[in-house]
């Protein structure tokens, strides 16, 4: 499978610090670069990471807090001051049309073309992969995301090369599974192809604690979340409609997730990031806290 890259652009929370900006994941792969959310500062963000907004195709808003939203206009100014000349598609949950429109009218000369939409459940299919949403809990219309990248049938190069097989509509058969005859000798499928389990990414960001993570975290290879609290303010937590890092790593391990990573760290953790670490650990073993311009290949 081809490999996935994703760049933790922000991994702040609502006030940003020294070493952490507000929150923004990047995610690249094949012909896509899709931004998770898009805090203030993030396209200063995409420059120190040697990257460049202009190849973003598509933004997943997990919902309109500002700490989540405030560097849209910034990147759509730099997109049309640029000649930016794809269609930029931005999806996220109910409110996200009428927010969108009041940003437009921030941005001077805007002239590139958006598509909008409102979204829930699986809203994006191509042949490789889909996107799904689930419903978070945060006091106001919030999402989460998974993406899942399809199961494949794959053709086993150095076996295609020993037969001698040419580059002919002949492979295409084989990978759809079907038997052929080459030089008058049967080739079955099953014996030049193997099967390759799609990986299945997943963003959880504010929420208070719900069971919608869970289900959409099912069989993650990685399950991204936000760790805003530690457990000694889970009265906080609950609140304000956070995670703790306890709730985190039972997300994880509830749904069976491989790998989980805590990002959207509050200051107050600033300068000792190991009780977070400690106590999402005791529950969920493999897990990691990133930084700012931290990157992760899948």
């Amino acid at each position: 499978m081809e490999k996935v890259n994703i760049t933790f652009l922000g991994t702040g929370n609502a006030i940003p610090t020294k070493e952490r900006n507000h929150t923004a994941i990047l995610v690249s792969f094949a012909n896509e670069n899709i931004l998770v959310d898009c805090g203030e500062g993030t396209q200063r963000q995409f420059r120190k990471a040697n990257l460049s907004p202009t190849k973003i195709t598509k933004i997943l808003l997990t919902h309109w807090h500002g700490d989540h939203i405030l560097g849209l206009p910034g990147i759509l100014q730099t997109l049309a001051m640029s000649n930016y000349e794809k269609t930029l598609k931005i999806y996220g949950p109910k409110g996200t049309r009428n927010f969108m429109g009041i940003l437009k009218d921030l941005v001077r000369d805007f002239n590139i073309k958006l598509e909008i939409h409102e979204v829930s459940g699986k809203f994006l299919e191509t042949k490789d992969f889909f996107i799904e949403a689930a419903q978070m809990s945060h006091g106001i219309p919030a999402n989460a995301y998974a993406i899942k990248f399809k199961d494949k049938t794959r053709l086993d190069k150095s076996k295609i090369r020993k037969l001698k097989l040419p580059n002919s509509p002949l492979l295409g058969k084989l990978q759809a599974g079907q038997d052929i005859v080459f030089n008058n000798k049967k080739i079955k499928a099953k014996s030049v192809t193997y099967f390759e389990k799609g990986k299945k990414l997943t963003f959880i960001l504010d929420t208070g604690i719900n069971e919608n993570a869970v289900k959409l975290a099912k069989d993650s290879d990685l399950l991204i979340t936000e760790s805003t609290f530690s457990s000694k303010e889970k009265a906080q937590a609950r609140e304000y409609l956070h995670l703790t890092a306890s709730d985190a790593a039972t997300i994880a391990k509830r749904s069976k997730s491989k790998k989980l990573v805590l990002t959207h760290i509050s200051q107050r953790y600033e300068h000792n990031i190991k009780p977070i670490e400690k106590e999402a650990k005791k529950i969920f073993k493999n897990t990691i806290i990133v930084k700012d311009l931290d990157s992760i290949t899948v």
